[in-house]
């Protein structure tokens, strides 16, 4: 049982671990928006966006979070945009906006050394490199979806079930969206120092995933989801530090192991 404890003697640890229970309840919060409304392809997508922010920061100098979170902003309201006008389908908008940040990302990153320095981590997570400021980064992220959840349950649930009669009701869908959308690339932008480009899709459908598969109720969803999120991260990063195994992976890992045992369980219902 000491063993079990040893690490948290470190305050590099004890930060791994606080960052990785809050990216992971606050992708299972907005990730269970993400999901209802058949979008799960759009976190994938904006953290490739992301990605092209952060190498663009990292070759002209300025924060990650600046340049990262300007250019991930930007890219989803460009996606809801584009979305909203009915000629081009959500997925196809999606897979056009993100993949040009994504593209420019890896030009820079291959003509700047500077680039490939600073954002390799990105692809893979470091989470074991988190300071103050990025716990603190999480911290505002999640304080953020919460308030907004908050403050517009009812108008973000009537939009994620129905916009179009949403709309036709009087709930400004628009600005609910771009607000969505803003948190959104907001929680990606906190969770990729976490787990990395290449997973952190997986955070924000695979909690909601297993929620969905336990209830039909939205807002027995919505808590089981940040709870599920929370705990697999928190969890999968102390597996990770005695498995000697990429965080990441391992919290990824993790919540798909508790998503088959769900599926199992409620398949025999």
């Amino acid at each position: 049982m000491a063993d079990f404890w040893e690490p948290f003697q470190f305050e590099f640890f004890r930060h791994g671990v606080l960052v990785a229970a809050l990216t992971g309840g606050l992708c299972g919060l907005v990730g269970t928006y993400v999901v209802l409304r058949g979008m799960s392809y759009i976190g994938h997508g904006l953290s490739h966006a992301i990605f092209g922010g952060a190498v663009a920061s990292a070759v002209l100098g300025v924060s990650y979070f600046l340049g990262a979170g300007v250019w991930g902003i930007a890219s989803a309201l460009s996606v809801g945009r584009v979305t909203r006008r009915r000629v081009v389908g959500g997925d196809a908008a999606i897979g056009v906006v993100t993949t040009a940040g994504f593209a420019v990302g890896l030009v820079l990153f291959a003509l700047d050394s500077r680039a490939r320095r600073d954002v390799d981590a990105l692809l893979f997570g470091s989470i074991l490199g988190v300071d103050e400021a990025d716990v603190a980064a999480v911290v505002a992220a999640t304080l953020l979806a919460g308030l907004v959840v908050f403050f517009a349950y009812r108008p973000l649930l009537f939009t994620t079930f129905d916009p179009e009669v949403a709309e036709a009701s009087g709930v400004p869908t628009a600005r609910l969206e771009a607000l969505t959308m803003v948190v959104l690339s907001t929680s990606i932008l906190v969770s990729m120092q976490v787990i990395g480009v290449t997973l952190v899709a997986a955070n924000l459908v695979v909690p909601p995933s297993i929620a969905r598969l336990l209830t039909h109720r939205f807002s027995r969803m919505l808590w089981l989801s940040t709870v599920i999120g929370t705990v697999t991260g928190a969890v999968g990063m102390v597996a990770s530090y005695h498995l000697d195994t990429p965080s990441g992976a391992t919290i990824t890992l993790l919540a798909a192991a508790l998503f088959v045992v769900a599926y199992g369980v409620t398949a025999r219902k």
